[in-house]
This record gives C-alpha cells, sequence and structure tokens, in this order.
C-alpha cells in the first residue's frame, strides 16, 4: 500500500493465508486447524463482513465461532459500503491485535480483491467524486453495465479484462478514477506494495483437480442453503426497505438472483439454476487469479490424508517461528 509503514515487519512471525475457489472446504480446513492450536481466524470475504447475511454466505455459525474466534465477521450493515482499503486497515489491526496476544492469525476467505490489497498494495487513488457517479449510474440504468464494462474496454483494456461486467461498483470505479484524473486506473495501480512487505506470507490455496468435484459441491451448498431458509434471509432483507438490489452487499452471488425471483423477473427454478450458474462463474474467476499469483502453495483437497498433510505443515511453521 503506497506510503504505508514498514516498521514493525522486521523479525515477524510468517503470515499464514489460505484461499481457494468457494466451496473448496476453506473454512472447514481452517477451523479443524484453529480448533487444536493457537491459530484465530481473520475472514478475507467481502460477503462475510455483513450482518444479517448468514445463510447464502455460509457463515460459520455462533456456535462454532463461540469455539474459535473469528475476526471481520458481522461488522457492517448490508446498507453500508465496505472496500478494499477497509479491509486492509481493518486486517492489520485484527493481525496486530491476535500476534499481541501470543497467537497466530491464519487467514482464510476468497475474495482476490482483499487478497490483492492486503499482498501487493493499494494505489493512491482520488476520493470519489459524488456527481461523476450519480452520472455514471445514469448512463448505466439507461444502457445497462454491459455497455459500461464495453466503455471501460476502450479507456481501460487492462482493468476491464480484470473486472466481470457484472461488478458494477468496479466498473463505476474504474470509469470514475479515468474520468477524474485521466489516468487509467491499472496504471496507477502499478508500483505500489503490500501492507505485509518485509514480512513472509505462506499462501496454501485449495484447487481440486476435478472441476465436476467443485461444480456439485456448488449446487450442493446451494441447495442445501435453500433448505435452510436462503429464501427466506433475502425477503427479509429486502423488507427492510432501505436496501436496494444495487446495494454491493445484496450483488452477491445467489442474493442477487433470489431478489430478481422476488422481484418477479425470474421464477424460483431459474434464480436457482442462475446462482448456482453464478456461484460457478466466481469460482472460476477465483482459480484463474490464484494460478496466475506467485509463490501459492497448491493443494488438492480431495485428495486422501490433504488436510491433515496441511494441518501439520501449518502447525510445523508456527514452531519454528516460535509459537
Amino acid at each position: 500500500m503506497t506510503g504505508a509503514n514498514r516498521s514493525g515487519t522486521i523479525g515477524a512471525p510468517a503470515v499464514l493465508l489460505l484461499s481457494g475457489p468457494t466451496a473448496s472446504g476453506k473454512s472447514g480446513w481452517a477451523e479443524q486447524l484453529a480448533a487444536d492450536s493457537q491459530f484465530e481466524i481473520v475472514s478475507v470475504d467481502s460477503t462475510l463482513v455483513y450482518r444479517e447475511m448468514d445463510i447464502g454466505t455460509a457463515k460459520p455459525s455462533a456456535a462454532v465461532r463461540g469455539r474459535i474466534p473469528h475476526h471481520l465477521i458481522d461488522i457492517r450493515d448490508p446498507e453500508q459500503r465496505y472496500s478494499a482499503g477497509d479491509f486492509v486497515r481493518d486486517a492489520l489491526e485484527a493481525i496486530t491485535d491476535i500476534e499481541s496476544r501470543g497467537k497466530r492469525a491464519l487467514l482464510v476467505g476468497g475474495t482476490n480483491l482483499y487478497l490483492r490489497a492486503l499482498t501487493r498494495g493499494l494505489a493512491a487513488l482520488p476520493g470519489a467524486c459524488a456527481a461523476l457517479r450519480a452520472e455514471i449510474d445514469a448512463r448505466a440504468a439507461k444502457l445497462g453495465w454491459a455497455a459500461l464494462h464495453a466503455e471501460l474496454e476502450r479507456v481501460d483494456p487492462p482493468a476491464a479484462a480484470r473486472i466481470h461486467p457484472n461488478d458494477p461498483q468496479r466498473i463505476q470505479r474504474a470509469l470514475e478514477v479515468c474520468y477524474s484524473t485521466g489516468q487509467r486506473i491499472s496504471e496507477l495501480q502499478r508500483d505500489t506494495w503490500g501492507a505485509l512487505a518485509g514480512r513472509r506470507v505462506l499462501h496454501w490455496a485449495l484447487i481440486p483437480a476435478d472441476r465436476q468435484n467443485l461444480h456439485d459441491r456448488i449446487r450442493l451448498r446451494f441447495m442445501k442453503m435453500l433448505e435452510e431458509g436462503f429464501l427466506t434471509e433475502v425477503e427479509r432483507l429486502r423488507m427492510r426497505g432501505d436496501l436496494t438490489c444495487n446495494h454491493p452487499s445484496m450483488r452477491a452471488v445467489g442474493y442477487r438472483q433470489l431478489w430478481a425471483h422476488l422481484d418477479g423477473k425470474l421464477t424460483l427454478a431459474e434464480a436457482v439454476e442462475q446462482g448456482i450458474a453464478a456461484t460457478r462463474q466466481l469460482a472460476k474467476r477465483q482459480l484463474t487469479w490464484i494460478r496466475a499469483e506467485p509463490g501459492v502453495l497448491q493443494v488438492d483437497p480431495d485428495l486422501p490424508g490433504a488436510r491433515e498433510k496441511w494441518r501439520i505443515s501449518a502447525l510445523e511453521t508456527c514452531r519454528r517461528d516460535g509459537c
């Protein structure tokens, strides 16, 4: 992060990070490790930060969080925005707090933007321009976000390649930066360094070799969420009256499809299938990002004994660092 303080990193213990695509089993692996060791979990997930969004985010239960300390969960109302910059600040505070008590932070999640911001840094970008954002939103309402993404492809191709056409918040921000500064956001994001600069980062990622197994787990999990009351959860959020389908929290996979069903735009069967497809697309993007990251230790979670081997490796790292 440009301008961040490098102090305090010398002699600091390694930072352990477990990522992977959605439904790859990250939470279960992390909870097993933390249950019998000195680890506390720091969530790296853009949906778990929101209160009242429990079922559709596969949030750890209150019972699990009662046994194992979790950080950066239920820290925002769904009506509020939560940025990558907010995450970096909060994650560093959590890591510092955990280590000050003689314990170790285990970062767990698959929100790639957050991971990149923490490990690579955030560019010094201009503040928000309300008038420009309103103008971009108005054009999006008239033309659709796909047209705005095509516009971004013309003015900043590298940024457009990284941003999904169904991610209005990041499309809006990239266009805003370009039009307010005359520079591409992709250029401004170069030559930055992360808040963890100077610290050893051990990054494991759960990468299932059999993509069909992952797809099957995604479907099964989505159907289980429905059985547990996912649709009722979205109905309750919608009835609050202060949320719309355009809020970043309600753009999360599953939520936006069920919201569209409640708006009468999709049948429930269509919403379910589109939600499952969107989750699979999210997993694909997460896998693409992870495979492009240098130094990531890839683990196939479907191999016999893989979880125990990883747990032993993480504990050995802890012992080497004097945990």
